[in-house]
């Protein structure tokens, strides 16, 4: 009986000792508590930091309302009209800004002052307020870099054969009023960030820095004064060649023109740059004969006797349909000798056979002595029967009259089914 009173006993003591927690059991259940509590803390400071922001802001809008409440009425006018000025100055300086390069503010469609708008044009006088160069200190600086670029020396120049003496050739720079042209162009205004660092480089006393890499030696300028001109740069839109005058103002003095310096390019230089003949579509055609007689066309055409025929058809058809387009073709036509010029006006379902009874009637030779050529592309139109709409001569075209080969007794013309011969 001593004995299981003992066992029993062992037994209780050990399911206590095993139920009390250890010592590391409660640091870490301590550690996680401590823990939670540090993120809950966070967690509130953050949303108080939060609160009292917003209770700050609240209170600058309460002391703003009270301070309005007790200012006078007269003191907010002022602030406002102060405002409106502000305003009313930025939007002028951009709508100056915008002037400068020919647009205008419309604004949205939905905008209520829509119809009232203001037209601005680009004055070249007025884009000189930004920038304005010292003439006479560039000009004075650049000999002074002529002579450190070599204006008067010469260079031994190493050639097949041999060697010369030879010079460095200037760099031309044209000064005018409201900017500059280097080499053949294109013309730069005094408004770009590029062309007053080059124009401050030089009236500090220093080589360009855009020309460094291309002339590291230096090089020297010819320099043309026109600094009372105004370079006006040609536009698609260009109608007149002379600068229009204002109603009701009066001639400032100030010289405008459009025109490069320099030596224009010849009419040969210009046809030796360009290939003589090109290949396409398995066919070999001239590029150099058509530019050279069109550019002496276009040279020549006020000298050049025209003579204008018009279709008996295209008479009546503009008698008949008045104030409807009419559909005409305008053909013009060079003679052999490249003495006259004939501007026909004929309708489209008109054939090549008409085209020679009307020139015929202004000329002397005979209506099949000549072959009718087209140039681009070379065709040789020999169908008399085919109309011009099959003949691609809609709605206008340039031919040319060549005197018609001698033809062996016998031997027939050779007509492509097609109407026309291309060669």
């Amino acid at each position: 009986m001593k004995h299981q009173d003992n066992g029993s006993s062992a037994m209780v003591k050990r399911s206590v000792h095993d139920s009390v927690p250890s010592d590391f059991d409660l640091l870490r259940t301590t550690m996680k508590r401590v823990s939670e509590l540090e993120r809950c803390m966070r967690a509130q400071e953050k949303d108080i930091q939060q609160k009292d922001q917003h209770i700050a802001n609240l209170e600058q809008k309460i002391k703003r309302l009270q301070r309005h409440r007790t200012e006078s009425p007269t003191q907010l006018t002022q602030e406002l009209e102060m405002k409106c000025q502000k305003l009313q100055k930025r939007v002028y300086e951009m709508e100056r800004f915008l002037g400068d390069y020919g647009l205008v503010w419309i604004g949205d469609d939905d905008s209520p002052n829509r119809s009232v708008q203001t037209t601005k044009t680009w004055n070249p006088g007025h884009a000189l307020a930004t920038y304005e160069p010292d003439f006479d200190l560039i000009i004075q600086n650049l000999r002074d870099l002529n002579i450190l670029g070599g204006e008067g020396e010469c260079h031994i120049e190493y050639r097949e054969g041999g060697a010369r003496l030879r010079s460095p050739e200037p760099v031309p720079l044209t000064l005018y009023k409201n900017g500059i042209i280097m080499f053949k162009g294109p013309f730069r205004s005094y408004r770009e960030t590029t062309t007053q660092q080059c124009l401050k480089d030089i009236m500090d006393g220093y080589f360009p820095s855009e020309l460094q890499q291309r002339f590291p030696d230096g090089v020297p300028f010819q320099v043309t004064d026109k600094r009372n001109v105004v370079f006006r740069e040609r536009s698609f839109w260009d109608e007149f060649s002379e600068p229009g005058q204002i109603v009701g103002s009066k001639n400032s003095g100030v010289q405008e023109t459009n025109k490069l310096p320099g030596q224009q390019l010849s009419l040969d230089r210009f046809l030796s740059k360009l290939p003589k003949a090109v290949v396409r579509e398995g066919q070999v055609l001239d590029i150099r004969g058509p530019i050279e007689e069109l550019l002496q066309t276009s040279g020549t055409r006020n000298k050049l006797k025209e003579i204008m025929l018009d279709s008996p058809l295209v008479g009546a058809e503009e008698k008949g349909c008045k104030g409807s387009p009419l559909a005409v073709c305008t053909l013009r036509i060079k003679s052999e000798n490249g003495e006259h010029t004939y501007v026909v006006r004929m309708l489209p379902s008109e054939t090549l056979g008409d085209l020679r009874t009307y020139l015929s009637h202004c000329r002397t030779s005979q209506t099949s002595s000549y072959d009718v050529i087209r140039r681009f592309p070379h065709c040789v139109y020999t169908d008399n029967s085919c109309t011009l709409q099959e003949l691609g001569l809609v709605p206008n075209a340039f031919l040319l009259l060549r005197a018609r080969s001698f033809v062996a007794p016998g031997a027939q013309e050779t007509k492509s089914t097609n109407a026309y011969t291309q060669a």
